[in-house]
């Protein structure tokens, strides 16, 4: 296997040459497709993202792993929900989106999207006002 592991598009009757799309843009793709449903309060990271986006970068494609084998992609999406929300319904629309998004960008179907909820957002009490007693 090479170094650099890429996805290779079907090649159309065209000369022009060759398409290949690494699982980097995979996973930006896919995180950025997950975060976009209603319920889903953020992706997992692993301690390296996390110290990245420490200094100021941003990893776009936190909490995505994507496999290529030679039965196709899987990917698999690491979320937190929010607190209230039907977790099957929401992650029946993590996956269907995600089918969506990367058909409509990259004209690639995934074999699998599996969704793995970790986590589940309550409400942040910091952003709430306080009351403040007089006496």
């Amino acid at each position: 296997m090479n170094e650099y592991q890429t996805f290779e598009m079907e090649e159309k009757d065209s000369n022009l040459g060759k398409v290949e799309i690494s699982p980097e843009v995979i996973e930006v793709i896919s995180s950025l497709a997950a975060t976009e449903v209603e319920g889903v309060s953020s992706m997992r990271g692993n301690f390296a993202s996390g110290v990245v986006e420490r200094f100021g970068k941003k990893s776009l494609g936190k909490g995505v792993k994507v496999e290529l084998s030679e039965d196709g992609i899987n990917i698999d999406v690491f979320v937190t929900m929010n607190f209230g929300v039907s977790i099957p319904d929401t992650a029946e629309k993590i996956q269907e989106n995600i089918r969506h998004t990367l058909y409509t960008m990259t004209a690639l179907e995934p074999n699998r999207v599996d969704v793995h909820v970790v986590g589940v957002q309550f409400e942040d009490k910091l952003n709430q006002p306080e009351e403040i007693e007089e006496f």
